[in-house]
């Protein structure tokens, strides 16, 4: 049987999460599994490597080459070395500056620039490792020594023994700007431009509208192939405003999206973010067809508890073309976050089925 070719679009957690479940269905579906990721992230290690260094910003795509990673002890070792990051040195280390001991952080339990706000304050002095993740230097240092990232994330998914290819949506960094009504808590009516993907996703008031600067930076060619290919096109789960929507703001890649031949599905979240509160579930989907006209979508999969009333959700996915599947897809902690084995069996009969 010739293998399912699925390309999923996000970054961080969401879709390290939505990476992980599609390699859930692996015993049941032949897979071939292309992640493209977003490259606007300008916070902690990610966004100091960007301003130091230059180049793509390494945490989302380094969350995704660690969700693709393979099951071999060694490599199941690297991809926890990736994930390391650098505690600040011990009081008395020479030319550390460090005011005293850090804690070590393993991993990251939310993408690469939120989860880290209260983590790497210790990245501010002297000691330049402080905060930095393994893997986000070990991409750094390919990208320079290989001169293309498409290059870097092969060799370093060759080194994990990743089960599937990690793109970036643009070889370029792009930036992230919203206009936001109530950044200002003491101006709740008042609208201000919010720079930079950091800013956009701690916002506290409501995004009214998104864009990239430049505004049209040049997709990965290798995407568009791969958009061109497949078989499925999966977005979200994920941080919605930057995470999901900025693929379908690359006029190349909407391109590549609206004409493929491909399926598409949507994966909801399972809560509100700072970014998206005010938003209903329904409004997710609507924020799709607003920057994307086209787009057409199969299918919508969402957590039936999440959802509420599916009357709503029904008739936004209807909008879109799509049909509703409700499936158990959380953690049984009752914590907003998705199970990868429960959203991997709930994907595996829309990923199988023949058109």
């Amino acid at each position: 049987m010739t293998a399912r070719r699925v390309v999923a679009f996000g970054g961080g957690h969401g879709l390290s999460a939505s990476l992980r479940a599609l390699r859930h269905c692996a015993p049941e579906l032949d897979l071939d599994i292309t992640a493209v990721v977003t490259v606007g992230d300008d916070g902690g290690s990610s966004g100091r490597l960007r301003a130091e260094r230059g180049g793509l910003p390494p945490g989302d795509l380094r969350q995704a080459l660690v969700a693709l990673a393979g099951d071999h002890p060694a490599t199941r070792r690297s991809a926890g070395l990736f994930q390391h990051r650098f505690a600040a040195a011990p009081v008395g280390v020479p030319g550390s500056g460090a005011t005293g001991p850090g804690p070590a952080v393993v991993g990251d339990p939310d993408r690469d620039g939120a989860a880290r706000r209260g983590t790497d304050g210790a990245s501010a002095g002297t000691d330049g490792l402080a905060g930095h993740a393994v893997g986000n230097l070990v991409l750094c240092g390919l990208m320079e020594l290989l001169g293309d990232p498409v290059a870097a994330l092969e060799h370093a998914g060759a080194m994990l023994g990743a089960v599937g290819r990690v793109l970036p949506m643009s070889r370029q960094p792009v930036g992230i700007e919203a206009r936001v009504r109530g950044a200002d808590p003491a101006a709740p009516d008042e609208v201000r431009t919010v720079s930079g993907q950091h800013q956009v996703a701690v916002t506290t008031g409501r995004v009214e509208s998104l864009r990239l600067t430049p505004s049209a930076p040049p997709a990965c060619a290798e995407a568009i192939e791969a958009i061109r290919a497949a078989d499925w096109l999966i977005f979200g789960p994920g941080s919605w405003y930057t995470s999901v929507l900025p693929h379908l703001l690359v006029p190349q890649l909407a391109d590549a999206i609206v004409s493929t031949s491909a399926r598409r599905l949507v994966t909801l979240n399972l809560a509100a973010e700072k970014e998206t509160l005010g938003l209903s579930v329904a409004d997710h989907l609507a924020a799709l067809h607003w920057y994307l006209p086209e787009l057409k979508v199969d299918l919508v999969l969402a957590d039936a508890k999440a959802v509420g009333d599916p009357e709503p959700v029904e008739r936004a996915a209807e909008s879109l073309g799509a049909r509703l599947v409700l499936a158990p897809v959380a953690v049984v902690d009752g914590t907003p976050r998705h199970d990868p084995a429960a959203l991997g069996a709930a994907l595996v009969p829309v990923l199988g089925a023949d058109r």
